[in-house]
């Protein structure tokens, strides 16, 4: 017994494998006449248009990624989102531990988890649904189980093209499926499909480029180019040989990393737009706190006192307090931003914290050679005046 639900058990995860690595249109209980891979989450689907009277059959391809988690699928009547999406979810019934599937609507209302998200009967005309797993009634949800989602749909008549989204979560409480994982693959499951032509168009790529834009502009500005211009300020301003070009190299870097992080920053507003539904608490605060700093500080090279202004020493302080803030809190929200685009174990974060391991190692060297000359101005200081002093003794000697 025990080696037949080990069999059943490596049986599923194998057809699980091959259907997400080629689509089928066969199933166990129907025939459909075209099926397509989507993008993310190793899912595809499976349907058949009748033009006649605009109705639709479908079935989704999923897999679980908890025994106490949710696959869904859905379709937004308006945009290519999740907000405002008719969803169908199948998880496993409480109460009896069989397979069901209820109709839910993702409104603004259950935006991060707010309220929680209760089963309504849908707006759109849905006909039919159901769910199965591989295997019959015999298989039971793990990790990895494959899952048949299927519905049959009465279509808006003359419109062929329909925002499809999918996706699946760790947990439901109870008979409501809570927020899924936050990965790029979970925010990306959103494709336009053409039931009629059998195109589909997947949003993911603008949004994964934005993603990828906001990070690189956002590393290379607030994460180095700011610290750059923090160390250019303190150890190069001493160095007699350079006059005042220290400053311009200090005020044109910090410029250009403002100017660059000012282009992150309206990315990733503009990201948190195309995205209803995720937000980044810790990350967004951070960026915002950062940017207004960033700002600050540039406002501040206009108020900046001359050198005999009693005020130069208070703007000074200032300057020095926002500056600092800005560039700490700059690095920990680029690691915050690698967080979120669960690049964790990257080659770009490894390329970042090698750079940054790079300027800290220079920082270093700088500081202790900063200490060592002045040091040693002290103690040449020290030896002048001592010989100043035994000077005047021998010349006050003679004198008597």
């Amino acid at each position: 017994m025990l080696r037949r639900h080990l069999l059943l058990l490596l049986l599923s995860s194998f057809v699980s494998v091959a259907l997400s690595a080629h689509c089928t249109t066969v199933t166990a209980t129907k025939t459909f006449q075209k099926c397509m891979n989507l993008p993310t989450q190793q899912a595809s689907i499976a349907w058949t248009f009748h033009p006649h009277n605009a109705t639709l059959d479908l079935v989704f391809f999923g897999n679980f990624i908890s025994p106490s988690g949710w696959v869904g699928w859905g379709i937004n009547p308006s945009s290519p989102g999740m907000t405002g999406a008719r969803v169908l979810i199948a998880f496993s019934d409480p109460n009896s531990g069989q397979i069901i599937t209820l109709p839910y609507i993702l409104d603004p209302t259950v935006k991060l988890q707010r309220s929680p998200l209760l089963s309504r009967p849908l707006d759109i005309r849905l006909l039919s649904s159901s769910a199965a797993l591989y295997g019959g009634k015999m298989a039971t949800i793990h990790n990895g189980a494959a899952v048949q989602i299927y519905a049959t749909l009465k279509l808006t008549p003359n419109k062929t093209k329909i925002h499809f989204i999918w996706n699946r979560g760790l947990y439901v409480q109870g008979y409501s499926p809570t927020i899924h994982p936050t990965t790029s693959d979970d925010l990306s499951s959103i494709a336009t499909l053409d039931v009629a032509s059998g195109t589909a168009a997947s949003q993911s790529g603008g949004i994964e480029t934005l993603r990828v834009i906001h990070g690189i502009l956002n590393a290379v500005s607030w994460g180095l180019l700011l610290p750059i211009g923090a160390v250019t300020a303190r150890y190069l301003r001493n160095v007699q040989a350079l006059g005042p070009a220290w400053f311009y190299a200090h005020a044109g870097v910090q410029l250009a990393g403002f100017a660059l992080g000012t282009i992150g920053f309206v990315i990733g507003i503009r990201l948190g737009e195309l995205s209803p539904g995720v937000e980044y608490s810790l990350h967004r605060k951070l960026g915002i706190a950062v940017f207004t700093l960033g700002g600050l500080q540039t406002l501040a090279l206009l108020f900046r006192p001359k050198t005999t202004n009693k005020f130069r020493k208070y703007w000074k302080s200032y300057h020095h307090f926002v500056g600092y803030a800005c560039v700490v809190m700059g690095v920990v929200n680029v690691f915050q931003g690698f967080e979120a685009m669960a690049e964790s174990g990257s080659y770009a974060k490894l390329a970042y914290c090698l750079g940054l391991s790079t300027l800290v190692g220079v920082c270093v060297a700088l500081e202790v050679n900063s200490w060592v000359v002045f040091c040693r101005k002290s103690q040449e200081e020290k030896m002048r005046r001592e010989g100043l002093i035994g000077v005047s003794e021998k010349e006050s000697g003679s004198y008597s």
